[in-house]
């Protein structure tokens, strides 16, 4: 089931996409935009994450890659990506984008405007 059938525009902005719990934990969940789809990832400590949900390798779906720690590993081809930051891990290059996600009583919001990374990976 994607997230995005239980999304709801916030006052602030924000979409509501559901409860903490829906998204299982080392998992994804994919909340599908008119811009694209959104990997949201929670790790074992339930942190929450959101990346644009192409590897910047080969663009494949992250959301179906391993969650270990805060990184996810691409299904096709055993690229990581740093979950925090969206950026690929060393020696690979490249970033994805990543969006701001918080956490309000159990309940997950998503921002749909992405943070820059291009920043973060040139330093």
């Amino acid at each position: 089931m994607s997230l995005a059938n239980a999304a709801r525009k916030a006052a602030d902005g924000w979409i509501e996409i559901g409860a903490l719990d829906e998204i299982p934990r080392q998992g994804a969940r994919v909340v599908r935009t008119a811009s694209g789809d959104i990997a949201v990832f929670r790790t074992l400590d339930d942190e929450v994450f959101a990346l644009r949900d192409r590897c910047p390798h080969k663009g494949g779906p992250l959301s179906q890659g391993m969650v270990h720690g805060r990184k996810v590993t691409c299904p096709l081809h055993d690229r990581k990506v740093h979950l925090d930051t969206g950026i690929a891990v060393a020696p690979d290059a490249g970033c994805t984008a990543r969006y701001p996600v918080r956490i309000e009583h159990g309940r997950v919001f998503l921002s749909l405007t992405a943070e820059d990374v291009g920043a973060l990976a040139s330093s």
